[in-house]
């Protein structure tokens, strides 16, 4: 097994950058879209999940794409037209159909006929000990491979399940995947999952403890690799956002801000309702950050220049300011 850790994401990602940097440490294997270097059976930790951000990975990854996501998954929901909202080439990669086949949430909050995330609070509330939940995802029935060998659909989950367990006041938290792909996948999947990590915490009232992570295939393709890049510099602010709420003002908080992140994602919304939206909306500081993020790019895409620009100084988050920047600068400001 390869072992890797750090701190935070983002050391965690350079050093998982640096081993993949070491010519023929990983090994060369076809992927799904061509050739992947690859390490097999690869554990990751961050000791601190709170600083969930990789900040310097180039090209930077869409914050508002990840922060939308976990609230799709947070919110149990599958439909597609949502979280294409913030990522338009999502199709290219997991299908075209009105929803997504191997959404997380819906999977964790929905499919099995189980609240799992719900019945994971309610048995480690009653035994805080316990070693018996597990948050399942992956499907034999739904996502195996059919009887000829051909997939049974162009999204098949690659996070397996969720471990999570109380340990000395504090929520460990063991995420396992079949795949994982540094480039893409990696920044995306250990924000979303560190947050419901958090979330969970909060509602057993417990501190937050490390992440861990397992990946039985990590690997990035060929093509994607010489453009990837870390830049070196002084380390980013901390994120001090802190996203654990009792369970019922947490079932609130996250009802409104989908509802927003929902409005946002109207293609019909208008640049007052915009506006409104925004100027009326009553999330705790941490959550309204994240809105705040993800509304950003909504205004931007529209051009809506006063409009993103209000909404990005109500951020009061500096780590996720810088982030937005990183990323902004990646692109020329696209229409509509």
């Amino acid at each position: 097994m390869h072992c890797f850790q750090g701190q935070s994401a983002d050391e965690l990602w350079q050093n998982l950058h640096a081993k993949f940097s070491v010519p023929g440490e990983a090994k060369t294997q076809e992927g799904r879209n061509g050739e992947t270097v690859e390490f097999l059976h690869a554990h990751m930790a961050i000791t601190d999940p709170r600083q969930r951000w990789v900040t310097s990975k180039r090209p930077a990854n869409n914050p508002a794409f990840i922060i939308a996501s976990t609230f799709w998954i947070l919110g149990g929901m599958n439909e597609a037209a949502f979280l294409n909202s913030w990522f338009r080439d999502l199709p290219k990669y997991q299908g075209d159909g009105s929803i997504y086949h191997g959404a997380y949430g819906h999977r964790i909050r929905e499919w099995f006929g189980i609240d799992q995330l719900d019945r994971a609070y309610r048995a480690l509330s009653k035994n805080p000990n316990s070693r018996q939940v597990v948050i399942q995802i992956w499907s034999p029935e739904l996502d195996l491979p059919d009887e000829d060998g051909d997939p049974a659909d162009a999204d098949i989950p690659c996070n397996l399940c969720c471990l999570p367990k109380v340990r000395s006041g504090k929520l460990e938290w063991l995420q396992v995947m079949r795949s994982h792909d540094l480039a893409k996948a990696i920044p995306k999947n250990f924000a979303q999952f560190t947050m419901v990590q958090e979330v969970l915490a909060g509602w057993l009232g417990v501190d937050l403890g490390e992440y861990h992570h397992i990946s039985d295939s990590l690997h990035i393709y060929d093509e994607d690799f010489p453009s990837l890049q870390f830049v070196e510099g002084a380390p980013p602010p901390l994120n001090e956002d802190d996203l654990r709420l009792p369970k019922s003002e947490s079932d609130r908080v996250l009802g409104e801000a989908l509802a927003i992140l929902r409005e946002l994602a109207d293609p019909a919304l208008s640049r007052e309702a915009f506006g409104h939206l925004m100027s009326t909306a009553s999330l705790p500081p941490a959550y309204h950050n994240l809105v705040a993020i993800a509304a950003a790019y909504i205004a931007r895409r529209s051009r809506w220049d006063d409009e993103m620009g209000m909404t990005l100084a109500g951020c009061t988050n500096p780590l996720l300011t810088a982030i937005w920047n990183n990323w902004a600068l990646r692109f020329p400001r696209r229409s509509r």
